[in-house]
């Protein structure tokens, strides 16, 4: 990692003497106005901002955009994107407490599991492709919170008007306040996008090389210590933790390419289109513990339970799939494209050895092959755009899936957008299979499909912006404590037979008043059920007051403000390290603590400039009790500072 960064480090100084830092958007009304154009003071030619696209799988484009908005204030975090909805740890790099059960997106088909390693782990959905006039960079840098730094760094060039290619790289290493929770973690990304001269063939491309590596602590042992203002333990390395030398870490490597040909030689009303897309991943986790008893005290206890070793921890898990999806296209420019495909997933998800227990044999590999048909409509003019979708397997195993998705624009300000999709999803793969020298750490399960009818609205509004989401989920799977000892945690996953009914209400709203804007967004959950496995605070919400204006003959721009964050009390989820999920507790309510930042952020040409304090209130308050899981508690006030610098050559 330290010679990429070097790397980096040449690459920039290369760009700052090669490069002009050009202006967007200087002299206009508004920031996020992005109709300016780029001269390059050789050639003489003008790019205009349609020319630097940002493309996705599904072929939706947005532009490179140098505004500084208070979305961007929002996306300038660990996972580059908005997090309303996810609780962060107390160090960077590490999980999330997920707050909205409706940020979690689901596939028909089985994952690996371990969802506490794929918060920033970047799917094939996440991965981006470009089309610039000109070489772009991005530099992304923010401090962390001790020993370390985030950086993102991104390079795309057209080789010509038809061939891109971009490589990126998004690091991170911090070190954290409390005893063993250092994040180290890498993100590599390769991309390449071609189409013939004529136009008749497209080729997206990329491959990732991924790896998070995480102290797992435990949490800490003694909540008073925490809680109470005592000046003894305000150096968080003071708190006593679980576990001191217990680390989770998995990497992952991924080959894809999505590729479509016309048959007719030229573009008509009616075309015919044959599409391949291909997906080959390899992921690899384990948990380390090197001593196993834990000290509260004068007392030593096992956290996990009974082991089959006395010490040094070392579980492996290992898993590979294979993905290969063939379709026909018929495209009617009137009627719009008519697709069939068939699909072929192929997993194998293995450990070395088969276990034999007095419970029972827990055997040493899922593996199987899924074959599925399926058919798409899309349709998309005027004012309408809808894409439906069905699959459903043809071999041995239960699997379907009907999406559905219809939008409505009915100018540039106001959009309509409807969503229905119902899911026979077959289980990831760690509730059926986990193997693991914690004695009680080691089960073969074969759970019944989680079944998920989910129904959504969003209205996109001058006014607002609102969506309603209704949820149904028959099979619930998720993990629970069975330990009868407070101090311990030993885990396993259970399924739930009875329906689970969620409701969700999502409403945001920015007011603006002479260069001062107040932006709200309020999310409110409510959930049926006869027991608490589902479980979610009721309110959540985002409040940003801020300032805005121009200085310096409009040369520099500034956005300075606060932002609260707030939760009601709930039964938040625990987090277990072991196999990295969260697991339902009903002991310990938490929630009910406002979470302030202030900032102050800035624009100078293509460079925005961040600086926040982090949590300030907890300097007015004597009130500790603020967590993001029982035993984790949240972050202290901190001040954090960075800048995301785009060069256009």
């Amino acid at each position: 990692m330290r010679n990429f960064f070097l790397f980096c480090f040449l690459i920039s100084s290369v760009s700052l003497y090669s490069q002009r830092a050009l202006s967007m958007g200087g002299g206009g009304k508004r920031e996020s106005d992005t109709t300016s154009t780029f001269k390059d003071d050789k050639n003489f030619k003008t790019s205009t901002f349609d020319q630097y696209r940002i493309i996705t799988l599904q072929r939706d484009t947005t532009y490179v955009d140098t505004s500084l908005t208070i979305k961007k204030e929002y996306e300038y975090n660990y996972l580059r994107k908005d997090i309303f909805g996810l609780l962060p740890f107390s160090n960077e790099g590490q999980t999330y407490t997920t707050l909205d059960y409706g940020y979690k997106k689901y596939s028909s088909f089985p994952e690996i599991g371990f969802s506490g390693k794929h918060f920033n782990y970047m799917q094939p959905n996440d991965i981006k492709y470009y089309s610039v006039a000109t070489p772009i960079t991005e530099l992304y840098f923010k401090t962390t919170m001790e020993q370390g730094q985030s950086v993102d760094a991104l390079i795309a060039v057209n080789t010509s008007e038809r061939f891109n290619i971009s490589v990126a790289f998004r690091g991170l290493r911090s070190l954290g306040k409390y005893i063993n929770q250092l994040s180290s973690t890498g993100n590599f990304r390769f991309t390449t996008s071609y189409n013939t001269l004529n136009k008749r063939y497209y080729l997206n491309f990329h491959f990732t090389g991924q790896d998070f590596l995480n102290g797992e602590n435990g949490g800490i042992t003694t909540l008073d210590q925490f809680e109470i203002d005592d000046p003894d333990f305000e150096n968080r390395a003071r708190l006593e933790v679980y576990l001191r030398d217990a680390k989770s870490f998995m990497k992952g490597k991924r080959y894809f390419f999505n590729h479509n040909f016309r048959i007719n030689s030229k573009e008509a009303q009616n075309n015919l289109y044959l599409t391949h897309q291909f997906n080959y991943e390899t992921k690899f986790f384990e948990y380390n513990q090197k001593t196993l008893a834990s000290t509260i005290g004068q007392t030593r206890i096992n956290r996990f339970g009974d082991s089959y070793i006395g010490a040094n921890i070392n579980d492996h898990t290992r898993y590979n799939r294979m993905y290969n999806k063939l379709g026909a296209i018929y495209e009617n420019k009137t009627l719009g494209k008519f697709q069939f495909f068939v699909e072929d997933f192929r997993y194998n998800y293995f450990y070395n050895k088969v276990l034999i227990l007095d419970s029972g044999t827990v055997p040493s590999k899922l593996s199987d092959e899924i074959n599925t048909v399926g058919a798409q409509y899309e349709y998309r003019k005027n004012k309408w755009n809808g894409v439906f979708a069905y699959s459903n397997s043809i071999s041995n195993q239960a699997l379907s899936n009907f999406d559905a998705k219809l939008n409505y624009k009915l100018n540039e300000k106001n959009e309509f957008q409807f969503q229905y999709q119902m899911l026979n999803k077959i289980p990831d793969h760690v509730y059926n299979l986990y193997q693991s020298s914690f004695v009680n750490y080691n089960w073969a399960n074969d759970f019944n499909n989680e079944k998920i009818n989910n129904l959504q609205a969003i209205a996109k509004t001058q006014w607002f912006t609102a969506s309603l989401k209704v949820t149904s989920i028959k099979d619930y799977l998720y993990f629970s404590n069975d330990a009868t000892d407070v101090q311990q945690q030993i885990i396993s996953p259970k399924q739930y037979d009875k329906t689970i009914n969620y409701l969700s209400v999502n409403l945001s709203r920015e007011f603006k008043w002479w260069k001062l804007a107040l932006d709200n967004t309020i999310l409110y959950q409510e959930v049926d059920q006869e027991n608490s496995v589902l479980n979610v605070p009721k309110i959540t919400t985002r409040n940003s007051l801020y300032f805005t204006d121009y200085f310096f003959k409009k040369a520099l721009f500034l956005q300075t403000g606060f932002t609260l964050n707030y939760f009601t009390k709930y039964y938040m989820n625990d987090y277990n390290p072991v196999v990295t999920e969260a697991f339902v507790q009903t002991d310990r309510k938490i929630g009910d603590f406002p979470m302030v930042d202030f900032f102050i952020n800035a624009r100078i040409r293509q460079t925005r400039i961040f600086l926040k304090a982090e949590h300030f209130n907890t300097m007015f308050s004597s009130d500790r009790k603020y967590y993001t899981a029982p035993n984790y508690p949240y972050r202290d006030f901190m001040i954090r500072f960075g800048l995301v610098w785009n060069f256009f050559q």
